[in-house]
């Protein structure tokens, strides 16, 4: 049952406020349907005050009337979008990364697309993987990285074609694909799979496997990756042991994403 606050704040606290959202909090997933009374009785105000809240709630469109039995409607959610809106990607996706990286004990990052350039903006670091420092904003191109790959392969075919066309592809190691028609065949499979594994492209020694994250309309909006070195993990260990837990990781992130 709802309740008033105890000890209201001096002369700035607005009682009216306070009913009216203790009456909104009566309902909930047990009570998802109220008569005046039981609102009454749930939020602790008389029935003639409850009665004038939720006519007040009715004409604002957060609350429907049917035969003497009020409910909320989908509009309550508006309540809590400026909150939800205001929680950047990052902050949702730390968390995860952090308990992920305890996992596999590996290094676990999260990229967003930035032109032709993937850009960081979560990382949980375990060890040195790379000749250079990865910090929140490194860069690096797309077309070589796990993170890259599935980010491309999120895009529309006509803005995948403008960007490859953007990109220049470099030799970054004897192993980069650096053919125009093997990348896109390669970031057709990734869409297709909807996972990247990249072995050594990007730097020698260096595996990753990526997978999309997604908004709640299904774009792909940024990715997440388990990063190890060659010498310590085999590329099966990353498709058989990493990626199903990347993989869930992914869609717990998705469930929160959802929400924004």
């Amino acid at each position: 049952m709802s309740e008033e606050p105890q000890s209201a704040p001096s002369g700035d606290f607005v009682q009216s406020l306070a009913r009216g959202l203790a009456v909104i909090r009566a309902f909930d997933a047990e009570h998802a349907e109220l008569t005046l009374s039981d609102v009454a009785r749930r939020s602790g105000i008389t029935r003639a005050a409850a009665g004038r809240f939720l006519r007040t709630l009715e004409q604002l469109g957060y609350v429907r009337a049917d035969d003497r039995r009020f409910a909320l409607t989908p509009r309550v959610l508006e309540l809590g979008f400026s909150y939800l809106s205001a929680v950047s990607i990052p902050e949702i996706v730390q968390p995860h990364l952090e308990r992920l990286s305890h996992e596999v004990d590996e290094s676990v990052s999260a990229a967003v697309l930035d032109g032709t350039d993937i850009v960081y903006i979560a990382r949980v670091p375990t060890r040195r993987i790379m000749s250079v420092r990865i910090t929140i904003g490194t860069r690096f191109p797309a077309y070589a990285t796990s993170m890259g790959r599935v980010l491309l392969a999120g895009m529309p075919d006509a803005a995948l074609e403008g960007l490859l066309e953007a990109s220049v592809l470099e030799s970054l190691t004897e192993r980069t694909l650096t053919e125009a028609a093997a990348l896109r065949s390669e970031i057709v499979h990734v869409r297709g799979q909807g996972w990247a594994l990249v072995d050594g492209e990007l730097e020698p020694g260096l595996r990753s496997v990526a997978v999309p994250l997604h908004d709640r309309r299904g774009d792909v909006v940024a990715a997440v990756n388990v990063s190890t070195s060659a010498t310590r993990d085999s590329l099966d260990r990353l498709e058989a042991e990493y990626l199903p837990k990347l993989l869930a990781t992914a869609t717990a992130i998705d469930a929160e994403l959802r929400l924004v």
